[in-house]
């Protein structure tokens, strides 16, 4: 039998009633591949998950959109399965699966009934070191993202929008680069370089394996000792350093114009603060003061004075990016109401922000958004997948299993003081880009 070393926590959540997902255990394995386990014993289902961390923002320059290609590229054959034969697996025993890629992960999952779990396992793991990508498999993988790409970003003008706003964001950090990559270097991409990321990133000290379900934790780890403790450990795999980005010294503002255009509005995004390991409190306070700003529809500091006081808007929205690796960012939405122009509503909503500093935190609202993310929390611990999803997305962007755990009770001790001292941090126009989207003007003299 092989050696290995477990490092184990046991860890509840902060609400527990019978019908709730119970303990959280964590394990390590000598390869180096982590493991969390989220019991859900109410039916015998089970989301079994891996998580890499590397996303498109590990990309090397000049090869974007080879985090996601690779994705693709792993539903192909392996020594042991024919090409296609992995999601046929899955799908003739009763379960469900599909991947995702992200600026800081990449991730494969199933849910299967519970006895099913040894078989992922299995598959999973072959797929991890033993992909086999031949040429009749990654040609035409790769125009099926460049068709992708031209169906959901190059025809649609709110996604190329977006793409716009970020690069001028981030000037120098890959946070600027799409995350299905630039056409003209997916076209580009080839055999040789999926391989290459594939044997970089794919090995078990950069995965985490997530299993919530019907399970045993000690019956997860014999399992995942079995399957994943077989793999070899990359040499390859170092601390993330990426290109950070320059001081912010002016505002940025840009008009995008698209005859597809039907209905103007205008983003304005700040450059912020994401939750740090062990420092969780600046990323809160924004995550609550979105929802005061903009939230909670009209009921929100903006929504109240520019859709129903002023009648100058039909929409307004507010949010913050919060579990990313890198700082990320906070945004303001506002759709005009018709007839008003989009600089007559860019006034007004840079009136409302400097009103906001004057006024303070109505502490009623600051209450009532608490008890909402509150039921919010609870509500979601009924959702075994999403779960499981918000330990992955904190795991692979740095953060620990314990800083999962402390989140809600941070977000619950987010005072009015903390909220208006990162309200000025935040909305610094100099870390901004305003951006107005709108189908072509006519030109007069």
């Amino acid at each position: 039998m092989k050696h290995f070393y477990i490092a184990i926590s046991f860890l509840f959540l902060s609400y527990s009633p019978s019908f709730a997902i119970g303990e959280v255990s964590t394990f390590t394995l000598k390869n180096g591949m982590e493991i969390v386990v989220i019991e859900d014993h109410r039916a015998p289902i089970v989301t079994h998950m891996v998580w890499y961390k590397v996303g498109s923002a590990d990309e090397p320059p000049g090869k974007s959109g080879i985090a996601h290609y690779l994705e693709h590229l792993l539903f192909k054959g392996t020594k042991n399965l024919e090409s296609g034969e992995f999601s046929k697996i899955v799908a003739e025993n009763g379960g469900t699966g599909n991947a995702f890629t992200s600026y800081d992960y990449t991730g494969y999952f199933q849910r299967v009934a519970a006895d099913r779990l040894n078989l992922m396992m299995e598959i999973e793991s072959d797929r991890m070191q033993n992909l086999r990508l031949t040429i009749e498999d990654v040609l035409p993988e790769r125009d099926v993202i460049i068709e992708e790409r031209n169906s959901r970003t190059e025809n649609n003008p709110n996604t190329l929008f977006n793409e716009h706003r970020s690069s001028l964001m981030y000037q120098n950090h890959p946070y600027g680069v799409p995350v299905i990559g630039w056409m003209h270097e997916i076209e580009k991409l080839t055999r040789e370089d999926a391989i290459e990321f594939y044997k970089r990133y794919y090995a078990p000290n950069n995965a985490i394996l997530i299993v919530a379900g019907d399970v045993e934790p000690q019956a997860v780890l014999d399992l995942a000792q079995k399957h994943y403790g077989i793999r070899i450990a990359s040499e390859g795999i170092v601390k993330r350093v990426r290109p950070q980005e320059p001081p912010k010294r002016a505002a940025i503002h840009t008009i995008y114009e698209d005859p597809r255009v039907r209905q103007p509005y205008i983003i304005r995004e700040y450059l912020a603060e994401n939750r740090k390991p062990g420092d969780q409190l600046e990323a809160a306070v924004l995550t609550i003061f979105a929802q005061l700003l903009g939230g909670s529809g009209v009921t929100s500091f903006l929504g109240k004075r520019l859709q129903l006081d002023e009648k100058i808007a039909l929409n307004v929205s507010a949010w913050h990016s919060a579990t990313s690796y890198d700082p990320s960012k906070f945004g303001l939405y506002v759709l005009p109401a018709p007839g008003v122009s989009l600089q007559a509503v860019e006034d007004a909503l840079d009136l409302a922000l400097h009103n906001f500093f004057e006024v303070g935190v109505d502490q009623d609202h600051l209450r009532r958004i608490k008890t909402q993310i509150k039921a919010s929390k609870i509500f979601a611990l009924d959702n075994q997948e999403g779960i499981a999803r918000s330990y992955g997305t904190a795991l692979t962007s740095g953060l620990s299993v314990k800083d999962v755990k402390d989140w809600p009770s941070i977000l619950a001790a987010v005072s009015a003081e903390d909220i208006m001292i990162a309200a000025r941090k935040v909305l610094n126009p100099k870390s901004s880009v305003t951006g107005w989207i709108r189908g072509p003007q006519e030109i007069t003299e």
